[in-house]
C-alpha cells in the first residue's frame, strides 16, 4: 500500500472512531509503527489531524474570528435559547443561591430566563446582563468593576480580578468561544481569559454553555480544563474524541 492510500485509510479510521493509535494502525495496515508515525507527522503538518502521544485525534476546527456582541446576538438564536432552557433546571436554584454569570450571548439567553422564582443573588461582568437583571424583582445584582471591552461589553482587568478573589459562589455559568479536548475552554482575548479563569476558581460548581459551533474550536487562551467543568450544555453531541475526554474527566454533557 502506498503512502497516499495508507493515509486515506488512516483518515477513514479516524473519522469512524474519533481517535487512532499507532499500534492498532500498524497491525491493521501491516506496516511498521515507524511508518505510521511518519504518516501521522506528515498529516499533522498538512493540518488534517492532530498528532498526539501514541496516535492522533481530529484536527481542531478553524477558530472563527471574534465578533461583537450585537452581531453574535443574531447567530444561532434557537440553539442558544434551547441550551438556556435545558440548563436552567440543572442549576439547582433555591432561596439565596448566588450565581456568577459570565458575559456572552448564550449566558445572556439564560439570564433572560431568571426571575419569577426563588430570590437570587447574581454577580456578572456583563454590562448587558446586569442591565437586564436589574429590572427584575427578586434578583439582587452586582456588577464587577474594571475596564469594559467594547466588543463584548464585559468588564476586565485588575478591579474585576480583585473582586473575584474574595468571592465564593454557588454556580458559575460560563460562556466560551471554543471547547476541545486538548485546549479545554478558550477565548481569543487574554484579559477576558484571565477574568474567566478567576470566575471558574471561585465557584463551587461550574456550568459551561456552548452551542455546537464552538465545539472543536481552539482560541488563543485556555481558561479552563475539562475537569474544571461540572456540566457542559450544548445542542449537539460532541465528536467521539471530545466525548471520551469529557467522560474521562467526569464532565457531564447535557444535549439540549
Amino acid at each position: 500500500m502506498d503512502a497516499h492510500s495508507r493515509q486515506q485509510a488512516i483518515l477513514a479510521q479516524l473519522r469512524a472512531s474519533g481517535r487512532v493509535l499507532v499500534a492498532d494502525l500498524a497491525d491493521g495496515l501491516a506496516v511498521a509503527p515507524e511508518t505510521i508515525r511518519r504518516d501521522l507527522a506528515a498529516m499533522d503538518r498538512r493540518g488534517v489531524l492532530r498528532k498526539i502521544h501514541g496516535g492522533a485525534v481530529p484536527a481542531p476546527v478553524l477558530a472563527l474570528p471574534e465578533t461583537g456582541v450585537t452581531h453574535r446576538e443574531q447567530l444561532n438564536t434557537a440553539a442558544k435559547q434551547a441550551i438556556a432552557q435545558a440548563a436552567l433546571p440543572r442549576l439547582g436554584l433555591s432561596e439565596g443561591t448566588v450565581l456568577l454569570v459570565d458575559s456572552g450571548t448564550t449566558t445572556g439567553a439564560l439570564a433572560r430566563l431568571l426571575g419569577g422564582g426563588p430570590r437570587l443573588s447574581v454577580i456578572t461582568n456583563s454590562v448587558l446582563i446586569a442591565a437586564h437583571l436589574a429590572s427584575l424583582e427578586g434578583i439582587t445584582v452586582r456588577i464587577l468593576g474594571g475596564q469594559v471591552r467594547g466588543l463584548t461589553q464585559a468588564a476586565v482587568g485588575s478591579e474585576a480580578l480583585e473582586a473575584l478573589a474574595a468571592l465564593r459562589v454557588d454556580v458559575a455559568i460560563m460562556g466560551t468561544n471554543g471547547v476541545s479536548a486538548l485546549h479545554g475552554l478558550s477565548t481569543p482575548d487574554p484579559d477576558e481569559a484571565t477574568v474567566k479563569r478567576a470566575m471558574v476558581r471561585c465557584a463551587r460548581r461550574v456550568v459551561a454553555l456552548a452551542d455546537a459551533t464552538k465545539i472543536g474550536q481552539e482560541h488563543l487562551v485556555s481558561f479552563a480544563a475539562a475537569d474544571e467543568v461540572d456540566l457542559l450544555v450544548t445542542d449537539a453531541p460532541p465528536p467521539p474524541d471530545l466525548t471520551a475526554h469529557l467522560h474521562d474527566t467526569g464532565t457531564e454533557v447535557l444535549i439540549a
